[in-house]
């Protein structure tokens, strides 16, 4: 009876302890992190929360603001401090902030579109307005999406795996909006838009822009949640001097600042471990500086490891990794929801995305499309949703806002060795007479004057349709050889050169589609009429040859043209300038039926060209673009106002004129030709580009057919130059030679052709 006894007590004793320990752990004090707003200097939170898991401690709780609330919901859906560290160094911000959307996006007429004007103004009511925003944060959200991806489904952000909350403002009210529910990067978007830097957001039909100008340290937030104890870490500075006040972002924050500071020094003292890096030499913009600013959050949290050690426990715990979603993972988008889209039709939606419901696609393909969406400028940032649904696949949500704002004013500047000196103003006007049109007039007024009008119906998956006319007009220094060979004219003068002006009026009609996603394959009609002409010869008429004149002009070519035509179309390059990588493609089928011949020469004849190249990387900053390009003439007919003509240096060029280096403009003719061209490219800073050239070419008449375009290049030419990726495009500066003659030229280009 006795041992029974004893061994009833040990029982109970063992039991009290046990219930000890569990009422100790039930009773531990509930953390709370709170993470201030403050741009680039966020990145110190992920030093100090290096230093928070070494120490132990568990957070429980967790609120932000602006920056804060960005890696404070990284964290909260189960980050680890090393994991931030590693992604945001593999981070270009950069990229991220501008809202660089790579090529691939556009559609071939977008990328024309986008390559040719050096400024964009939205334009209503006769009165030019600036754009509301430098950046949409159409990159970032993406980014957000895919590193959320796996808490996509949770819309209580209580029932994250740390509880998070984040603050946001309503810019109609001045006040406050608690963010902790809703669609958890959508929500952090909001509370880290900085006015001026990015679009406001709109979440429940509310404005919204970044939460650290009504609050940017929540602390009385994350106490309400539950916390017993609070950690704070705030990278916001005190007022700064007038030689720090020297972006506009920065005088934005000095604003806010004047409030900010004076509620820190009050929320500071309610802070239990207030830590607080040493920023004041970096601004909300550094982003380049991120490890350095991410060890001042090491260094100022160590100055607190003993009271952090006292609420952490000897066990760490461990988070478990997160498998950041891969741009190859799969997933099945089975059905489409669309709310938004009163001007833009659904299948112009669909097909701007570019892949069907039902079937797998990598994360990378649905980045893709969103992107394609939000390059047409048609919408606002795209704030889409991927939610799971009873079908075992998944939502996508687009909630489309639509840009307001239709038309646009554009300008451009240009110079080149061709056309001269030219200055463009443009006139966009989007959704015109139809919900996916777009209008657009240029008038370029220089040396030249010259238009370009297009209307362009975007029907994305289906058949689109356009309408082009432009008038262009050059004049060139040629040699009389190649006017004579190619005309009828006295052949008894003495003359060299001669002074040939072009004028060139087009129409088109056409349709276009995509094909496989990725080339564009047009059909349509033209009309195109041509003048050659020149001073030089003086105001003689000379009745044998049939040359006439008119107030001191002779003209060689005064004819209508008829056509259609057919081409086909490739160009993933990622830069039409200075491409690093990509693939391009372009073939063209001109029929010619029909001409006014006011030679009289005319017969039917076709006249076809391909060009085809490829650029990739070699080392760092190192790329080589290769292309090929070749083209011929069918039929009998006399014409050669639309044979080939190689020379010059430069893009765009009209009909089948060639650039080709070391030749000057219009020097090499022929009606038909083949020709090689290499580049070296070494970006040695950024966007400085040091350039070596060569190209290699045959052209004559029916080098085809007998066979000549099989023999060694005739003609080569080499160059050396200096590229310039600047505001108003693109600046080259070109030295070249060719070794078939003793002359050297020296070419420029500046600013996006056109």
């Amino acid at each position: 009876m006795q041992r029974t006894l004893i061994v009833v007590a040990l029982v109970l004793s063992h039991c009290s302890v046990l219930y000890g320990q569990a009422d100790s752990i039930k009773k531990r004090p509930k953390v709370g992190l709170v993470l201030s707003g403050g741009g680039a200097k966020g990145m110190a939170h992920i030093g100090a929360l290096k230093v928070i898991e070494e120490a132990g401690v568990q957070i429980d709780y967790i609120g932000g603001s602006s920056m804060g609330a960005i890696v404070g919901a990284l964290y909260a859906a189960g980050y680890s401090a090393a994991e931030l560290d590693s992604m945001f160094n593999a981070t270009n911000f950069g990229s991220l902030i501008q809202d660089n959307l790579p090529r691939s996006a556009k559609t071939f007429y977008e990328k024309e579109d986008s390559e040719r004007y050096a400024l964009t103004l939205p334009f209503k009511n006769f009165k030019v307005s600036v754009p509301p925003a430098y950046s949409g944060g159409q990159n970032i959200y993406n980014e957000f999406v895919k590193l959320l991806y796996h808490v996509k489904d949770i819309d209580d952000f209580n029932k994250l795996p740390t509880p998070f909350v984040c603050i946001a403002t309503d810019i109609e009210t001045g006040k406050q909006v608690v963010l902790n529910s809703g669609y958890l990067p959508e929500a952090i978007l909001a509370s880290g838009t900085l006015p001026s830097l990015f679009e406001p957001t709109i979440i429940d039909d509310k404005v919204l822009i970044d939460g650290g100008v009504v609050n940017n340290y929540p602390i009385d937030e994350v106490r309400a949640m539950g916390a017993d104890i609070i950690i704070g870490v705030d990278v916001q500075h005190d007022l700064s001097e007038r030689d720090a006040l020297l972006s506009a972002t920065e005088i934005l924050l000095q604003i806010n600042n004047y409030r900010t500071v004076a509620d820190m020094q009050i929320k500071a003292k309610k802070t239990d471990i207030y830590i607080k890096p040493h920023i004041e030499k970096f601004s909300i913009i550094e982003f380049n500086k991120l490890n350095e600013i991410i060890k001042t959050g090491e260094d100022a949290a160590n100055l607190k490891i003993e009271e952090l050690k006292k609420i952490g426990t000897p066990i760490k715990k461990e988070k478990a990794p997160i498998s950041v979603v891969d741009s190859k993972e799969t997933l099945v988008i089975n059905r489409l929801l669309i709310d938004g889209n009163t001007d833009h039709t659904r299948g112009y939606v669909k097909g701007k995305l570019r892949f069907n419901l039902d079937e797998p696609i990598s994360f990378k393909k649905l980045q893709q499309g969103i992107g394609n969406m939000a390059a047409t400028g048609n919408f606002k940032t795209i704030r889409y949703k991927l939610l799971d649904n009873i079908n075992g696949g998944e939502d996508l949500i687009l909630p489309l806002d639509e840009t307001l704002n239709t038309s646009f004013l554009r300008v451009g500047a240009h110079f080149d060795d061709l056309y001269k000196s030219g200055a463009m103003i443009n006139l966009t006007k989007r959704r015109l007479l139809s919900k996916d049109d777009v209008a657009s007039f240029d008038l370029i007024l220089g040396d030249n004057i010259r238009y370009n009008m297009e209307y362009y119906i975007d029907k994305g998956s289906y058949w689109s349709f356009g309408i082009n006319s432009r008038f262009n007009d050059f004049e060139q220094e040629i040699n009389f050889d190649l006017i004579s060979d190619n005309f009828e004219v006295a052949t008894d003068t003495r003359l060299n050169r001669i002074n040939l002006n072009i004028s060139d009026f087009t129409n088109q009609l056409y349709f276009q589609t995509v094909i496989k996603e990725e080339f564009s394959f047009t059909l349509g009609a033209e009309h195109k009429y041509l003048q050659y002409s020149t001073r030089t010869l003086g105001d003689i008429e000379n009745i044998d040859t049939g040359v006439s004149t008119n107030n001191g002009r002779t003209y060689f070519e005064k004819s209508n043209y008829a056509s259609v035509f057919g081409s086909l179309k490739l160009d993933t390059y990622n830069d039409k300038y200075f491409p690093s990588k990509g693939l391009y493609f372009s073939g063209d089928m001109h029929y010619y039926l029909l001409s006014s011949d006011y030679n009289e020469n005319f017969k039917d004849f076709s006249v076809s060209k391909a060009r085809m190249g490829m650029a990739f990387p070699l080392a760092k900053n190192l790329s080589l673009n290769l292309e090929t390009e070749g083209g011929f003439k069918l039929g009998t007919s006399n014409v050669t106002t639309f044979d080939f003509v190689l020379g010059g240096y430069g893009t765009d060029f009209i009909n089948n004129m060639i650039p080709f280096v070391g030749y000057d403009f219009l020097s090499l003719p022929g009606n038909s030709f083949v020709k090689a061209y290499a580049r070296l490219d070494f970006e040695f800073a950024k966007k400085n580009h040091a350039l070596f050239t060569a190209n290699f070419a045959n052209i004559d008449d029916d080098i085809f057919r007998i066979g000549d375009w099989f023999k060694a290049p005739t003609y080569s030419g080499y160059g050396i130059g200096y590229g310039w990726e600047s505001f108003i495009g693109p600046v080259n500066l070109l030295y070249s030679w060719t070794p078939e003659t003793s002359n050297s030229r020296f070419f420029v280009s500046i600013g996006y052709w056109f």
